[in-house]
This record gives C-alpha cells, sequence and structure tokens, in this order.
C-alpha cells in the first residue's frame, strides 16, 4: 500500500453513551479564549458535577498555572474512571460530522491519520503536513498531558484540497439511512452539532479512495502544475502543535521499541474540504503585554506610513480592503493604521511576527498573546503598556500549491473561523494498548 493511501485510515471511535448529556459533556478546543478567564468559568458553570470532556483536557488558560501538572493528572485520571465507569462505547467506523458555524454548516470527516506520515517540520515532504510554523517550546505542556494519557480527544482539523466534492460524495448518497452519533446544541452560543456513523464498509471504501485519488499523478499536476513525486495530501489547519505533540509521543514510543501496530502511531482528526463553503480564514492577531516602544520600533523596523483612524472597526475594513502590507495598531493612545513600505516578509503577518519575536528576545518580561476575535484586541490592547496588533485574512486561493512549494505559513497566520466556531471536544479514542 503506497503512502498516501496508507496515510488515513477508519477510525475505532469512543462515544459516550446515550444518556449523556452533549451539551455538558461537549467543550471547546483547549486553546480557545486563553485571555479571557470568564469563558472557563463559565464552562465549568455550565458543567457542573455532569460527565465531560472537560475533566480530560487542559485549558491552556492554564498552561502556567502553579498547579499544572495536578490539573494534568486529574485529566489523566477522569480518562480512566470513565473507561471504567463504561460511560464510553466504541464504534468502527467513520463519522461524518455537521456542525454549525458562523458562515453556515460546516461538514467534516473523522478519521485516524497514520503519524508516520505527517511532519511538522518546515521542509516537509510527507503526504501530511503543517500550514503554520510549529512553535517548538509549545509542545511539552501537550505532550506531558498526552504521554500517560488513555486517551485522545480530538480537535485538530485538517484539510483537504476537493473542489469537486468527490470525497463525501458515496456519504451524501447514504445520508439519509446513516445512524445518527449525537444531536445537540453547544455551549456558550457555538451553535449544534450532528454526527452520523458511517459503518458500511463499501461506503468507506469509497471515500478513502475518492481522497487518496485528489494526488494522483494526474490531478495533481492539472491542479497545481506540480509532479506527484511527494504530493501533499492533507495540510494541518486547526490544531497543528495537538498533532506535533501527538508525533513526538509516537517517536518516543517507536525509540522504545513500539511495534507498528501501536495505536500511538494514529491521530483522530476531522477532515475539512478546503472548498466547504462555510469554511473561511479568519486571521490571528497579537497583543503583547509590558511592551512600551513596542509600536514606535515596528512602525520604524517595516518603513510604516500611520494613519489614525477612529476606531477598531476601521481599522479592520482598512486593514482587510488594503492591497499592500497593512496591519493596525491598538494602544492607549488610540488605534492606527501602518502600511508597510519595508516589509520583510511577502505577508504582513509574516513581517510583523519577525520583527515581534525579535523584540521579545530583547524584552524577556513583555509576553505576547494570540486573540482570534478583534474586538478583544480592541479592549484589551488599549490597556497601559499593551499593544493590539490586527493582521489581514490570507486569502485560500492557491493555498495548497503554497504550502507545497514554500512550505507553512508563518504561526498564528490564520484561523478558520471564529473562536465560538471551533471544534469541540466530543469524540475519543484509545492511544495505550
Amino acid at each position: 500500500m503506497d503512502d498516501q493511501a496508507s496515510a488515513v485510515r477508519v477510525p475505532r471511535v469512543l462515544l459516550p453513551q446515550p444518556g449523556i448529556d452533549i451539551a455538558r459533556w461537549a467543550v471547546i478546543a483547549c486553546d480557545q479564549f486563553t485571555a479571557e478567564p470568564d469563558y472557563w468559568a463559565e464552562v465549568e458553570d455550565v458543567v457542573g458535577d455532569a460527565p465531560s470532556t472537560l475533566r480530560m483536557i487542559l485549558p491552556e488558560l492554564y498552561l502556567h498555572a502553579p498547579d499544572v501538572a495536578e490539573r494534568v493528572a486529574a485529566c489523566q485520571e477522569t480518562m480512566r474512571r470513565y473507561e471504567a465507569e463504561g460511560i464510553l462505547e466504541a464504534h468502527e467506523a467513520l463519522l461524518y460530522v455537521e456542525r454549525q458555524v458562523s458562515r453556515g454548516v460546516q461538514r467534516g470527516l473523522l478519521v485516524e491519520i497514520d503519524l508516520d506520515a505527517y511532519d511538522f517540520r518546515p521542509q516537509a515532504q510527507t503526504p501530511i503536513r503543517a500550514t503554520e510554523g510549529t512553535v517548538i517550546d509549545r509542545l511539552p505542556p501537550r505532550v506531558a498531558v498526552r504521554r500517560d494519557a488513555d486517551l485522545e480527544l480530538p480537535h485538530v482539523l485538517v484539510l483537504y484540497d476537493d473542489p469537486d466534492g468527490a470525497v463525501l460524495a458515496a456519504v451524501d448518497a447514504a445520508r439519509d439511512t446513516l445512524p445518527t452519533a449525537y444531536d445537540a446544541d453547544l455551549m456558550a452560543g457555538s451553535g449544534h452539532v450532528r454526527g452520523f456513523l458511517v459503518e458500511d464498509p463499501d461506503v468507506q471504501t469509497a471515500t478513502l479512495a475518492a481522497l487518496t485519488a485528489l494526488v494522483a499523478p494526474e490531478a495533481y499536476a492539472r491542479r497545481y502544475g506540480l509532479a506527484a513525486e511527494a504530493p501533499l495530501l492533507l495540510a494541518v489547519g486547526d490544531g497543528n502543535h495537538s498533532l506535533a505533540a501527538a508525533a513526538t509521543i509516537w517517536a518516543e514510543h517507536k525509540e522504545s521499541g513500539a511495534g507498528p501496530d501501536h495505536p500511538a502511531r494514529y491521530a483522530l482528526v476531522e477532515l475539512v474540504n478546503l472548498h466547504d463553503p462555510s469554511l473561511h480564514f479568519e486571521p490571528i492577531h497579537r497583543l503583547v503585554t509590558h511592551a512600551p516602544g513596542l509600536a514606535d520600533a515596528l512602525v520604524a523596523a517595516v518603513g510604516g506610513i500611520v494613519t489614525p483612524v477612529p476606531d477598531a472597526a476601521a481599522a479592520r475594513d482598512a486593514v482587510a480592503d488594503a492591497t499592500g502590507q497593512v496591519f493596525a495598531l491598538v494602544s492607549a493612545a488610540g488605534v492606527a493604521v501602518v502600511e508597510a513600505r519595508t516589509p520583510s516578509h511577502q505577508l504582513a503577518v509574516g513581517t510583523v511576527q519577525a520583527f515581534v519575536d525579535g523584540w521579545l528576545a530583547e524584552h524577556p518580561h513583555a509576553e505576547a498573546d494570540y486573540i482570534h476575535e478583534g474586538d478583544v484586541v480592541d479592549r484589551l490592547g488599549r490597556a497601559p503598556e499593551a499593544l493590539g496588533i490586527l493582521l489581514p485574512a490570507i486569502a485560500k486561493e492557491d493555498f495548497f500549491a503554497s504550502v507545497a512549494v514554500d512550505g507553512p505559513f508563518p504561526r498564528k497566520t490564520f484561523s478558520m473561523g471564529h473562536g465560538h466556531d471551533k471544534r469541540f471536544y466530543l469524540e475519543c479514542r484509545r492511544i495505550r494498548p
């Protein structure tokens, strides 16, 4: 079996037993709302003492908490307890997902991917690759959560480039006969989600074959003008650091002599078509605290032409409509749009990130965060000695060809939807024998 065909397989999914309240069971991806403790306090209130994925994940809000080790241990203990109590039941099936997001209903497919077919390094030539730079020093907490965990819970969204909709064709044809796995509202205004089990072996085979056919030599050359010597089948859209942590743990297992059938070799992810009408790339903005002097230094470094604007809404419109490299700054002094006349990168986010990285290295008391919502940047950026940086979204045209040729985008370049649109933890998979 070639690399492309073996990169994806039908998963063994663990789902909560009937009777579990999905509205309290499912919680949003751990890397969301990291600057908003009130959001996670609300989640705690909603969940209460009900069975919930909240008890099996570590919200990144707490990555640097003094009790982080105890929190990680509690997550792992809950996994063992939920299994022992029979809260989870297994299904050998693809899982077709319909999830309400801001721009409609996003359709996905839950599969297992082979971590031997994935590489997050910039010059990767594997079938599955990162789309953004991986921050190595952000991996240890995720690795710690996974290392002694019995289960994984997926929030990773992986893109495939299928303009004709061939991958889901067989699923669409069987849609009305698929057994329902779950059907529930999601908490905190995140819409509705429905999941359906794809158990028919013929439908499974047709679906995975259509996926592999996307990178057949003729199709690959026609779509990208590239030879299919090392084709890009899947590009990680959301959750790259979690997937990189999974790959790190699998590497540890291999070094310890684990065989090829070890469950940690695989990771549970949701595949989403790049051409799904609901899919929209949202920018990820920057917030730097304890940052006196950063705004002036950044403007000088990029040869910036500064134009004051009334508010952050006007700044976001100006950034979105610009043809050159443009970003906006939010501080206690007000809001301004900056046109970079001497950029260091082809993308505004790359120009900004390169300078901020260097500046942070020289100012150890400053801290940077990545914020999805522009109104949050507007609010927090106006604090004393803070600086919010509003960035433009990237276009998804030529997305795959760019990754295939040039490697990952600068880290935290884009987000697939708003914060409330992010994937919720719902399904599980066992990663220990």
